[in-house]
């Protein structure tokens, strides 16, 4: 038996007969459960999936279709024999046919081989020419179905660029051209397609069509989006008017930094480059509002929608590299929410407070904002989890996890968050965020002192880093070893503090082109700090550290340490209550230190109260990247401060 639903949905006999799968309500509960790929599917979403207003006997109604399901898909089972096919599990259905039996598996497995392996070409076209109408067809007026639809055709048309890549690159592909021609004339948004008809026309023989192309391209690009074409176009425009198209055999790749495409083309790229650090995360950031700003000008909701949502970049920083472009993407995002309103597609809505939760990073947030964005957090979570989507639910998770600095203290909160996160990835193949899940486990081990657990997270973020060529984790993880080389040289047999402070000042070098402003500025001058504090020295008073966002705390220490006692004094009652971040601890505890030292008996007393959930924790340390020593310690002059009579 086999099961389509690339067109209408319908089931087929071993012998290609068709079988009677009852009315739309029996087609629509089996196509709910084939996107489903084999995951139980709970009682109460099918409901909710079938039924906009569920009648009052909804669920014995679904029973009812379950059984005629699962007499018209096995029906030579004996009465007293469990079904094999349609299976009760847990508080639901899954179905339980091997991938190659229903088009839509098999069709995915074609496209996703095709990517790695060319000598799929073959396969990827028969897949492609199995599909018989949009996605499950038949089943017009279902949220569920209307995503599935959106999804697939995404993919379908990523199969049609893919095989057409292949065989141009393979020397084939004259006889592409009606093909490419009636593609790019659909889609004239996708500027990939544009490069392959250009590409096919040459291979043709018609050179001077081939050009005309890529003018077509280029006009509608600047006319319609403000962009221009991107290197690939202009690179292939040059090489048709030279006659020095790549031979036969030859591989076209991306070589550009910065190019700008279409609107999801450009965020695909960018999401890419991302990983690269330097330039190329500098750049890829620009790209991404670019291509935002391009989507919303076409009006069209849905793919504004998806080029927010597909910049799912790890991110593990409480601090925004770039404020301004981050509060221009969540605004975008809130505008495209609004706009798709409540009933708008899960996924997508799930994407978006997804983005609004990574990219309002909590130390730029306001109180109003960040209980905000918390509650946009949990619902990016609360949909992830009922889509049963593991990259999305990665994605939410890291909204969760950036919005998790509530308070000091919740080392382990996020640590659980990791957890889940790398278990996720691990399990779903998803190495970025696997990468993710080990650097915030690796900062909650920090905090909590287990340096063996954090070196282990380290090597294995590292590990991860060199497969998928993630050069900013070993600059995160440099950092790391510095903050333990500088733990270690307060105790006794350890490296000497010049020794540590080499370390950071190695880790600051690297840090210093990676394009992360918001995570270095401030930092290398802190991590000093830091060390001096656990070696019981006095702050660094160089006029020419910057201290970035962490001045106004440390700066009563460094004033203390020029014996400039009374500004101490000013400077600490002007500073604000610390940003709700990485640093949070370490910002209290110098304000403790430096309470403690002045005899500020109230500023002790804040400060006691903040740190005392953090007392098992290492100020600074949850960043995974310096550490002020234990909390405890500063903990304790507040205490003693604050009760001093």
């Amino acid at each position: 038996m086999r099961i389509d639903v690339l067109g209408a949905v319908r089931a087929l006999g071993d012998d290609g007969s068709p079988i009677d799968l009852g009315g739309p309500r029996h087609r629509e509960v089996l196509a709910r459960l084939v996107a489903a790929e084999g995951r139980m599917v709970t009682t109460d979403t099918l409901v909710d999936d079938l039924w906009t207003d569920p009648p009052t006997r909804a669920v014995g109604a679904l029973r009812t279709f379950v059984a005629a399901l699962r007499r018209a898909l096995e029906p030579g089972r004996p009465p007293r024999d469990p079904p094999r096919v349609l299976v009760t599990e847990g508080p639901g259905y899954a179905l339980r046919l091997p991938r190659e039996d229903v088009d839509v598996h098999r069709f995915q497995d074609t496209l996703a081989r095709a990517r790695r392996d060319p000598d799929a070409v073959t396969d990827l076209g028969a897949a492609l020419a199995a599909w018989r109408g949009p996605a499950y067809a038949d089943v017009p007026g279902s949220a569920w179905a209307q995503r599935e639809r959106t999804r697939l055709e995404e993919l379908r048309l990523e199969g049609v660029e893919v095989r057409a890549r292949i065989l141009l690159d393979h020397g084939e592909g004259g006889d592409l051209v009606a093909e490419l021609g009636a593609h790019v004339a659909e889609h004239p948004w996708r500027e990939p397609a544009w490069g392959l008809l250009a590409r096919a026309l040459y291979r043709a023989g018609r050179q001077a069509d081939a050009l005309a192309a890529l003018r077509r391209a280029r006009a509608m690009l600047v006319d319609q989006l403000g962009l221009d074409p991107g290197a690939d176009l202009q690179r292939l425009e040059t090489d048709i008017l030279n006659g020095s198209v790549p031979p036969e055999g030859a591989r076209t790749t991306w070589t550009g930094i910065g190019v700008r495409l279409g609107p999801r083309t450009t965020v695909d790229v960018a999401r890419t480059l991302a990983l690269a650090g330097g330039d190329a995360l500098v750049h890829s950031r620009r790209d991404r509002l670019t291509a935002i700003q391009a989507a919303e000008r076409t009006g069209d909701l849905s793919l504004t929608a998806r080029v927010i949502g597909a910049y799912d970049v790890p991110a593990v920083w409480s601090r925004a590299d770039d404020p301004e472009q981050s509060r221009a993407v969540v605004a975008a995002a809130e505008r495209t929410l609004t706009a798709l309103g409540p009933d708008g597609p899960a996924d997508l809505s799930a994407r978006l407070l997804a983005t609004i939760a990574v990219e309002s990073r909590s130390a730029d947030l306001s109180g109003t904002e960040r209980r905000r964005v918390r509650q946009a957090a949990q619902q990016a979570e609360a949909l992830a989890r009922d889509l049963a989507d593991p990259a999305l639910l990665a994605f939410a998770l890291n909204g969760v996890f950036l919005q998790s600095f509530a308070r000091p203290g919740l080392a382990a909160v996020r640590d659980r968050t990791g957890v889940e996160i790398l278990d996720l990835a691990t399990r779903h193949e998803l190495p970025n965020f696997a990468v993710l899940g080990r650097l915030i486990r690796l900062q909650s081990a920090s905090a909590l002192g287990d340096l063996d657990a954090a070196t282990a997270h380290a090597k294995a973020a590292e590990e991860l880093a060199a497969t998928i060529e993630a050069p900013l984790v070993p600059v995160l993880t440099r950092w790391f070893r510095a903050r333990s080389a500088a733990a270690r040289s307060a105790e006794p047999g350890g490296p000497t503090a010049a020794t540590a402070a080499a370390h950071y000042r190695a880790a600051e070098n690297a840090l210093r082109t990676a394009g992360m402003p918001g995570l270095h500025r401030g930092l290398f001058p802190l991590a000093l700090l830091g060390l001096r504090l656990l070696h019981d020295r006095p702050a660094p008073t160089d006029p020419h550290l910057d201290w970035g966002p962490y001045r106004p705390w440390a700066r009563p220490l460094v004033l203390l340490a020029q014996n400039r006692g009374e500004e101490a004094r000013a400077a600490l009652a002007a500073a604000p209550e610390p940003a709700r971040d990485h640093m949070q601890e370490a910002m209290w505890c110098l304000t403790a230190r430096a309470a403690a030292r002045l005899g500020e008996r109230a500023i002790a007393a804040r400060a006691e109260a903040s740190l005392r959930d953090a007392c098992a924790e290492h100020a600074g340390a949850g960043s995974g990247m310096l550490t002020l020593g234990p909390v405890a310690l500063y903990l304790a002059e507040a205490e003693a401060c604050a009760a001093a009579g």
